[in-house]
């Protein structure tokens, strides 16, 4: 009896003897990565799979390659003339604040695609060329490009030569009588296209106004999860002066006492998902004032600077990207005009 006791007890050693090797044996080919799943990372995404594809695994760490550039000087800033973080830590892009070299390496090797938006309505249609072909010079050069017209005259949109990677999308939508109208549509309309392609080709968007020409770089420096930019009549305003809309019955009501910045609606973006977010409560937001016979005093603007409130961009953009030169000159504070608006009579274009 005792000897087969002893018997079993030492079978049973040698069986949790041999379960121990094999399970640790497991856990290092675990470890090494044999065994695991395959993991997507963000650098060998196949472009153009959008913001969809990518599964989110944690902190992103890009291994830049060997690169010689001047050192940053912890006791010297790089502009002292204008803020450069707001205070919830979003930086405000000026120039001489980014490296776009290392910018630019970063973001090859996180392989993205941008989508821009523009919507070329009625006589609109015929900034659409200079658009273009100043885009193709300046803006996202080398990286992937989505150019989505949104128009009502898909026959006139101009046919521009487009550098490898990019290419135009025309997607036809119906016109809208008054030119407010435009305006506050475009909310809805990008909303729905978030949702319906946006998010499965794209990793970011850039929504712009098309009666613009670019002058000089635009590029990955502005791009973060949800971004605005500074109104060049407002940039150095207190927030009194600001237009928001002050009617508390309007869904866009902003008190004298609130506010950070004024945001112009003419150059936003972020990643696809939280663009989908902004538009869909811009246009929510829209919907109800409208229900209620109310109509904000800058339309989708004025949403657009309630929800950037509530919601506080993760990066600003300097007026350098969206300025007047015809009405503002060219002041010293701006170092470049990147995004600049092109001479027209409003009351022409508008409502034909």
């Amino acid at each position: 009896m005792g000897g087969r006791i002893t018997g079993r007890k030492s079978k049973w050693c040698s069986l949790r003897t041999l379960a121990f090797l094999l399970t640790t044996f497991f856990l290092v080919l675990l470890g090494a990565g044999v065994l695991s799943p395959r993991v997507p990372v963000l650098g060998t995404r196949p472009g153009g799979a959008g913001e969809a594809a990518r599964k989110p695994t944690g902190q992103q760490v890009v291994k830049l390659p060997r690169m010689v550039y001047p050192q940053p000087r912890v006791l010297t800033p790089s502009r002292n003339d204008v803020l450069v973080l707001t205070p919830w830590l979003a930086p405000i892009i000026w120039e001489g604040t980014f490296n776009t070299d290392i910018l630019n390496e970063q973001f090859r090797l996180q392989n993205v695609t941008v989508g821009l938006t523009i919507f070329a309505m009625k006589k609109y249609v015929a900034f659409l060329k200079l658009f273009l072909e100043t885009a193709e010079q300046h803006f996202m050069v080398g990286q992937r490009v989505n150019y989505y017209v949104f128009t009502d005259r898909p026959d006139d949109v101009p046919r521009v030569p487009l550098r490898e990677g990019r290419r135009l999308v025309v997607l036809q939508v119906p016109a809208a009588a008054r030119w407010q109208d435009v305006s506050m549509r475009r909310m809805e309309m990008i909303s729905d296209f978030c949702a319906r392609r946006f998010l499965h080709e794209v990793d970011f968007l850039v929504c712009v106004d098309v009666d613009m020409r670019f002058r000089d770089h635009v590029g990955v420096e502005i791009l973060s999860p949800l971004f605005a930019t500074l109104h060049p009549d407002f940039y150095g305003a207190t927030r009194k002066t600001f237009t928001y809309e002050r009617r508390p019955q309007s869904q866009a009501y902003i008190p004298m006492d609130q506010g950070d910045f004024y945001y112009l609606g003419g150059f936003f973006g972020g990643s696809v998902s939280e663009v989908h977010r902004l538009t869909t409560a811009c246009h929510q937001a829209m919907t109800t004032d409208r229900a209620n016979g109310i109509e904000a005093v800058w339309h989708d603007e004025s949403h657009l600077n309630r929800y950037l409130l509530d919601h506080k961009p993760t990066k600003v953009l300097s007026p350098e990207y969206l300025w007047d030169e015809q009405l503002l000159g060219w002041p010293a504070v701006m170092k470049k005009l990147r995004f600049v608006a092109v001479p027209k009579n409003h009351q022409e274009i508008r409502n034909r």
